[in-house]
């Protein structure tokens, strides 16, 4: 039996939040969403180690230009960038336990990158689940179990093992896509399989 179809995802990055924005649309059938630690993959781009001033405001007009072309509102970023996604993954985790990773992602991803609230507050995350009706006590409480914990941790040391570097990134059957472009790269795949 084959794996289904994935997208990896942090909620600390702005790239993958464009790129969740236009999965749903951009991919034919179903893609399982898929909470990972991006700090811990092995590739993984940080926000935080750029040279000078003017390399990390070149970074931000850049992915200010790619939210436009996908037709996303102006980005707010959050204060601090690049923040603690360590909550907010988790949630993410408990979230996907419970069948809501979908709807809680994006609303995270719209506290985070639409909003400009960094989702190392509580309350931030809180007002993303309560967004997809998910109960702020449950999910704080979701939040704290070891099994979410071990769960997000063994999710982000698989999707290393199947050649994930760093988030977005795409898992297409055997095929994996990583980068800003990984969804455009994941899509070709599909239609030139589908011909």
């Amino acid at each position: 039996m084959t794996a289904p179809n994935a997208f990896y995802f942090d909620l600390a990055s702005p790239l993958a939040y464009i790129a969740a924005e236009h999965i749903l649309q951009a991919l034919p059938g179903p893609v399982e969403w898929q909470p990972v630690l991006a700090r811990d993959l092995p590739a993984a781009e940080t926000f935080d180690a750029f040279r000078c001033r003017e390399e990390a405001s070149v970074f931000r007009v850049e992915v200010a230009r790619r939210a436009r072309v996908v037709g996303l509102q102006p980005l707010r970023w959050p204060d601090p960038f690049p923040f603690d996604s360590t909550l907010a993954m988790r949630a993410a985790t408990y979230a996907k336990s419970i069948g809501r990773t979908v709807p809680f992602a994006q609303a995270a991803f719209r506290q985070a990158f639409a909003g400009g609230r960094s989702l190392d507050v509580p309350d931030n995350v809180l007002i993303a689940a309560a967004a997809c009706e998910m109960h702020p006590a449950a999910v704080l409480q979701g939040t704290e179990l070891a099994s979410v914990r071990a769960q997000l941790e063994a999710a982000t040391v698989a999707a290393a093992r199947a050649g994930v570097g760093d988030v977005p990134a795409v898992r297409i059957g055997a095929h994996v896509f990583v980068g800003e472009d990984a969804i455009e790269q994941a899509s070709a795949l599909g239609r030139t399989a589908a011909t």
